[in-house]
């Protein structure tokens, strides 16, 4: 199973700027997809974005074109960059990864607070 950490979180402004980032404790161009959730209490976790090994992108409704998923293989690290920050992205957000064998893993996640 793939150990990942996440960072990033934090407090912010309505209409600003976080960048989160997940280290993985492999190299991660051989995990098939990498994505972020978020996770409300009392909610399901949804999907936010999702990336590829071969870089292919996919992103909720709600966020397209104010996130954005990349990964950096050298780094085993992915991030999502999000901008624009709305009172309902305040969630908490779990880094996933997917190999092609084998179970799929979570990080630990990270707080997410926009504040209006």
């Amino acid at each position: 199973q793939v150990q990942l950490v996440e960072s990033g979180g934090g407090l912010v402004q309505a209409g600003g700027p976080l960048r989160l980032s997940c280290a993985a404790s492999t190299t991660i161009s051989s995990i098939n997809v990498m994505a972020w959730y978020r996770q409300a209490p009392g909610k399901q976790r949804e999907l936010v974005a999702a990336i590829t090994s071969g870089s292919t992108t996919t992103y909720a409704d709600s966020v397209k074109g104010r996130f954005g998923i990349s990964r950096d293989n050298a780094k085993n690290t992915v991030y999502m960059q999000m901008n624009n920050l709305k009172f309902e992205d305040t969630d908490v957000y779990y880094c996933y990864a997917k190999k092609s064998v084998g179970p799929q893993s979570w990080g630990q996640g990270t707080q997410v607070t926009v504040s209006s």
